[in-house]
C-alpha cells in the first residue's frame, strides 16, 4: 500500500504535493519522491520519510504547476533511492507513480529486455513506464490505455509526459484513487485526506476508470476510452478525522481494511483456480527429506504460528512446533538441514525473532520469512521470503497483519502439500472456492460490528476474562485474549476449552466473562459442553459460532454468528469479532487505543 498525489493548475505544485504526501504517509513511509514539469521534467526522490525528501529538495530547484508525488510501502525491490517512485521510462520522457502490485511484471520485463530495454530498478512499477513509452506516439492517453491492457494485478497509476505539459493521466484497478475538483486546478490522490485542504468536491474513481486530468476539467473514460460520468461528492470531514478515513482510531480503520487485505494477500497466489506461491522454490525431493518444521515468532505473529502448526501436521504429515522466539534458542532445539524454519514478523525487525533466525541458519536449517515490511532484516536474511502485503499498520495492536499472516501461512501449507502430492485436485478446488468467498464474508462480519459494540457495553466493568476454544479455535483464543490485554488492560487468558476443569474453572464467578470460540465444526459439541460448565458456575458467556448453530443460543448469554467457512481457513475471518471485542472494550473505558501503555509497535531489544 502506497500513497500517490497529483496536481495541475496555476499554483506552484511542489508545496501542494509535499503537503498531500504528509497526509498520506500512513500509507507508506520507506521512501518518497516527486516529479514536476516546468521547463523540463525533473524527478527528486529518496529513501526515508517525507522529511528526508524535504531536506533533499532544499538543494533542488523544482518549479512547475503540474506534478505527481509518491510515498512508498515497498512490495518489489528493497527501499532505497533507486527503487523509490516516481519511475522514468528508458528515455526519461515518461514518468509514473503506482500503488498496487503488477503480478505479471516479470513476464513483461523479460519481453522488454528481449527488445533491448535496459532497466534501472528492481520494482514492478518501472515496467509500466517502459510499456507506455513503447506504445507512445504523441498521445499519452491512448498509450496508457494500451499499456494497462497488458497489466495483471492491482494498480492506481498516475502518468506524465514531458512532451504533454498540460495534463496527466490516471488509471484505477482495485487500488483506491480519488479525483478532486478546484477552481482552475484539479487534484488526484490515493485517499481523500491528501487533497481535503484544497477541495471538498470529490469523485471516487471506479475500477477500470481512466481519467485525463487538466487544470480546467477532468475527463473520465472506461477501459475502451468511452466517456463516462461519475458523481461528484461533497466531503465535509475534518482534516484530523480524514487521516483516519473518518474512523476514531487507526486500529478500527485497520480492522475495517481487512477484507481488502485478504484480497491483496492472495493476489498472484491463487491464479487460474490453482494455489501457487511463486516466491517459493522448494522441490518435492527437498520436502520429502524434511522431518520437522518450526514456526518461530513473538506476540501476535506467534499465534499465527500456532495456527500454522495445526495445518502443517494435517496437510504435510510432518511434525511441527510453534515456538516463542525469545525462548527458542535458549533451549537448544534440535535442528539440522532436515529442519524447515518459518519466521513470522510484521516488521521484520523483532530482535528475538532475528536471533532465532540466525540460530537456525547456524544449524544448517533452511529459513523462510513471512514478513510485511519489504527489505527488513528478516526479509534480507532468510533463504526465501513471502510477503503478506498488509500495508502499513499504524496501531500498536496488530490486527490486519495477523489476518494476512494466517492467510499466507495457510496458502503456503496448502501449496507445499500440493508439491508433495498430498493435496488432491478436488480439495484444492474447494480451497480456492472458499478463498474466493472470504472478502464478502469478512465484509459481512464488519458490517455487523455494532452487535459486538452492543454486547461489550454490558460487560465493560469486568476485570478478568477467559477465551476458550479447541483446535484452531484455541489458536484464535490466544490471539483474542492478547488483544483484550493489550488495549483494554483487562486480564485475559486463552485456554484450550478442555482444560477448564484442570484449574481455570476455579476462577469462574458471576463477575467473569468467558469468550467461547466455537467455530471449528468437528469439535463444536465438545466446546458446547465446556460452555455449559461455565454457565453452571454463573459466568457470562459470549460465543462466536458458525451460522446455523442454533443450539448454542440456548446456552450462551449472547452469540455472534460468523459466516460458514471451511474449517481450516476459518480463522482468517473468525478473528475479526475478537479484535472488535478488544477495540470496543477499550473504547468504552476511554483508553488510548492506538498507543497502549508500555507497548511499542516493533520490539527491537531483547
Amino acid at each position: 500500500m502506497c500513497g500517490i498525489v497529483g496536481y495541475i493548475g496555476d499554483r506552484d505544485a511542489l508545496p501542494i504535493l509535499i503537503d498531500g504526501l504528509k497526509r498520506l504517509e500512513y500509507r507508506g513511509y520507506d521512501s518518497a519522491g516527486v516529479a514536476i514539469i516546468g521547463e523540463n521534467l525533473k524527478v527528486v526522490k529518496t529513501q526515508g520519510r517525507i522529511v528526508d525528501l524535504e531536506n533533499k529538495l532544499k538543494n533542488e530547484e523544482l518549479k512547475g504547476s503540474i506534478g505527481i508525488g509518491h510515498t512508498r510501502w515497498a512490495t518489489h525491490g528493497v527501499p532505497n533511492d533507486v527503487n523509490a517512485h516516481p519511475h522514468l521510462s528508458e528515455s526519461k520522457m515518461i514518468v509514473v507513480i503506482h500503488n498496487g502490485i503488477i503480478e505479471n511484471y516479470l513476464e513483461l520485463k523479460k519481453m522488454l529486455i528481449k527488445e533491448g530495454r535496459a532497466f534501472r530498478t528492481d520494482t514492478d512499477t518501472e515496467v509500466i513506464a517502459y510499456l507506455i513509452e513503447e506504445f507512445y506516439d504523441g498521445d499519452l492517453l491512448k498509450s496508457v490505455k494500451k499499456s494497462v491492457e497488458l497489466l495483471e494485478g492491482s494498480y492506481a497509476i498516475a502518468v506524465m509526459s514531458k512532451d504533454e505539459k498540460d495534463h496527466f493521466v490516471v488509471v484505477r484497478k482495485d487500488s483506491p484513487l480519488v479525483a478532486g475538483f478546484g477552481q482552475g486546478e484539479n487534484f488526484i490522490a490515493s485517499d481523500i485526506p491528501a487533497i481535503l485542504p484544497y477541495t471538498k468536491d470529490i469523485i471516487i474513481l471506479e475500477n477500470g476508470d481512466i481519467a485525463d486530468v487538466r487544470k480546467d476539467k477532468i475527463d473520465i473514460y472506461d477501459k475502451n476510452l468511452t466517456s463516462v460520468k461519475r458523481t461528484i461528492q461533497r466531503i465535509d470531514w475534518k482534516i484530523e478525522d480524514a487521516q483516519k478515513g473518518g474512523f476514531k482510531h487507526f486500529m478500527l480503520k485497520e480492522i475495517f481494511e481487512e477484507p481488502d487485505v485478504i484480497k491483496e494477500a492472495m493476489r498472484g497466489r491463487i491464479r487460474d483456480k490453482a494455489i501457487e506461491i511463486p516466491e517459493l522454490e522448494l522441490s518435492k525431493e527437498y520436502l520429502e527429506k524434511i522431518n520437522q518444521i518450526y514456526f518461530v515468532a513473538c506476540g501476535t505473529a506467534y499465534h499465527a504460528g500456532v495456527f500454522g502448526k495445526y495445518l502443517t501436521e494435517k496437510y504435510l504429515k510432518i511434525p511441527a512446533q510453534a515456538e516463542v522466539a525469545s525462548e527458542f534458542r535458549y533451549r537448544n532445539p534440535v535442528m539440522d538441514e532436515k529442519t524447515l524454519l518459518f519466521v513470522i514478523s510484521q516488521s521484520g525487525e523483532t530482535t528475538d525473532t532475528l536471533a532465532a533466525l540466525r540460530f537456525g541458519k547456524e544449524k544448517g536449517t533452511r529459513t523462510i520469512g513471512i514478513v510485511n515490511v519489504v527489505g527488513s532484516s528478516v526479509a534480507r536474511e532468510v533463504n526465501q521470503v513471502v510477503y503478506i502485503h498488509a500495508g502499513p499498520e499504524i496501531a500498536v495492536a496488530s490486527t490486519k497483519a495477523y489476518v494476512a499472516q494466517v492467510e499466507v501461512v495457510s496458502l503456503i501449507i496448502f501449496y507445499l502439500s500440493k508439491i508433495l502430492g498430498r493435496l488432491s485436485s478436488e480439495v484444492e478446488q474447494k480451497i480456492v472456492q472458499e478463498f474466493g468467498e472470504l472478502y464478502n464474508k469478512a465484509k459481512n462480519i464488519i458490517e455487523r460490528s455494532g452487535e459486538i459494540a452492543d454486547f461489550v457495553s454490558t460487560t465493560k466493568s469486568i476485570e478478568e476474562s477467559f477465551y476458550i476454544g479447541r483446535n484452531l479455535d484455541f489458536a484464535l483464543s490466544l490471539e483474542g485474549a492478547l488483544k483484550l490485554k493489550e488495549i483494554s488492560y483487562v486480564h485475559a487468558e486463552g485456554y484450550p476449552a478442555g482444560e477448564l476443569k484442570h484449574g481455570p474453572l476455579a476462577l469462574v464467578t458471576p463477575n467473569s466473562l468467558v469468550i467461547a470460540v466455537d467455530t471449528y465444526e468437528p469439535l463444536k459439541e465438545k466446546t458446547l459442553s465446556n460452555i455449559k460448565e461455565v454457565k453452571a458456575r454463573g459466568g457470562k458467556v459470549l460465543a462466536i459460532a458458525g451460522e446455523g448453530y442454533v443450539t448454542i443460543k440456548e446456552v450462551a448469554d449472547r452469540v455472534f454468528y460468523v459466516p460458514r467457512v471451511m474449517n481450516d481457513i476459518g480463522p482468517i475471518i473468525n478473528v475479526i469479532p475478537l479484535q472488535l471485542i478488544a477495540y470496543y472494550m477499550a473504547e468504552s473505558r476511554g483508553l488510548d487505543i492506538d498507543k497502549p501503555r508500555n507497548l511499542a509497535k516493533s520490539v527491537t531489544v531483547e
